[in-house]
């Protein structure tokens, strides 16, 4: 099994970025949980973070046909990108939508995911655990389809 880890703008800056409501953990420490994830999973596993709203969708498209299925936080871009919604459903892989904090709590704006129109499962709230339990939901729908 074979999955991408995709995230979005401004998670490199975790650590750093509003540590009240990121938490305090730094960008590493995520990439850290997610490989030791996938190792105990015996999953294979590509992490990527870009600022750039072109370069996910690359990642996205380019995924076809290589990965089993993404586990994706899109940040900001989820409110806001049509495109990367398209690039999920193009490649037809099951995703799993990931959030650190509660967007559900959180401004009007944030309300609506794009992405996860596309997404088999959402998680949030859950801080960096939260991308744990995606993997295991991911990991489950492979599986069992």
């Amino acid at each position: 099994m074979n999955i991408l880890v995709i995230n979005g703008p401004n998670l490199n800056m975790l650590g750093i970025r509003e540590p009240d409501l990121y938490g305090k953990e730094d960008y590493a420490a995520l990439v850290a949980l997610v490989e030791e994830t996938c190792a105990q999973e015996g999953i294979q596993v590509e992490v990527f973070q870009s600022n750039h709203e072109g370069a996910i969708v690359d990642k996205i498209q380019g995924a076809y046909g290589k990965f089993d299925g993404i586990v994706i936080n899109p940040a900001a871009y989820t409110h806001t990108s049509v495109a990367i919604l398209d690039a999920l459903k193009a490649v037809s892989l099951p995703a799993v939508e990931v959030h650190i904090s509660d967007v559900s709590q959180r401004e009007d704006f944030r309300q609506v995911s794009y992405a996860g129109m596309a997404c088999i499962k959402t998680y949030m709230g859950l801080g960096l655990e939260g991308y744990r339990q995606a993997i295991l939901s991911l990991k489950a729908h492979l599986q069992n389809h």
